[in-house]
């Protein structure tokens, strides 16, 4: 089966020259005007699904800005059309959720890595294999969160399928199997709970393309559990500009290789 047409992507509806080789990937299709605010010359380009993309410039590069809707399964399939239309170096903006008790809601996270409990990687992958950030990428991420003064933890995420399985796990047939691993990952460190970076790191492995990821971290539920501070946060503007900044240092980076 063709999935493209006169080379426009089956699903982003992109085509070559439509995007930067950097770019910016938010859940919510409702961010894309919000972070295209902080390119020059931003415009929307394409509209479909939940796939919404901007493109403008960043200290004279052409970057984009394209929301991949919600969990791996659409992010991979935005990333492997981003990539087939020239993309190559990603970072993924959204919003995650506490493990450890020391993130707070309002602190910056940053994936190092992402556990796999998903299903999208393992169409790619063996489970064996790790679902892993690129260090340079993760580096300029740590670097902007440093310039903006912000609070970040930097680690291992990890990555689901089912919201509600998080949020409701007592209540689930599998119930037994949620809390036992959430237990696990709280013994070994998880800092948060998103959906969708172990897929990008899996595809972005494949490609042979780079991807890092920064969260705006929103609560924390093990915190609340054991009566601690737990504020709720649901403005993603730290972790938008660090995005941004973080795309600035990595531009100015590549500028000096060439």
């Amino acid at each position: 089966m063709k999935y493209s047409t006169d080379g426009e992507q089956y699903h982003i509806g992109l085509k070559e020259g439509d995007i930067g080789r950097y770019v910016l990937l938010p859940g919510d299709p409702k961010l894309c005007e919000k972070i295209a605010a902080y390119f020059d010359d931003a415009k929307l380009v394409a509209d479909r699904r939940e796939f919404t993309t901007y493109t403008g410039y960043l200290n004279g590069e052409k970057v984009s800005v394209t929301s991949t809707g919600i969990g791996g399964a659409s992010a991979a399939i935005a990333l492997e059309e981003l990539v087939n239309v020239g993309a190559d170096t990603f970072i993924r903006v959204g919003t995650c959720g506490g493990i450890d008790i020391d993130v707070k809601g309002g602190d910056i996270v940053i994936a190092t890595g992402a556990i796999r409990m998903e299903g999208t990687s393992k169409e790619y992958a063996p489970i064996e294999f790790p679902a892993v950030a690129n260090l340079e990428i993760t580096n300029a991420i740590v670097e902007a969160a440093k310039r903006l003064n912000l609070n970040y933890h930097a680690g291992v995420v990890q990555c689901k399928d089912s919201f509600y399985g998080q949020h409701n796990s007592e209540k689930m047939p599998v119930n037994f199997e949620l809390q036992n691993k959430w237990e696990a990952w709280k013994k070994l460190g998880c800092l948060a709970s998103e959906m969708e970076s172990a897929a990008l790191f899996v595809v972005s492995s494949f490609r042979n393309v780079k991807t890092g990821s920064v969260f705006l971290a929103v609560a924390n539920q093990e915190r609340e559990k054991l009566g601690l501070e737990n504020p709720v946060v649901h403005d993603t503007d730290s972790a938008i500009k660090t995005a941004v900044e973080a795309l600035k240092i990595l531009i100015e980076q590549d500028k000096k290789v060439k």
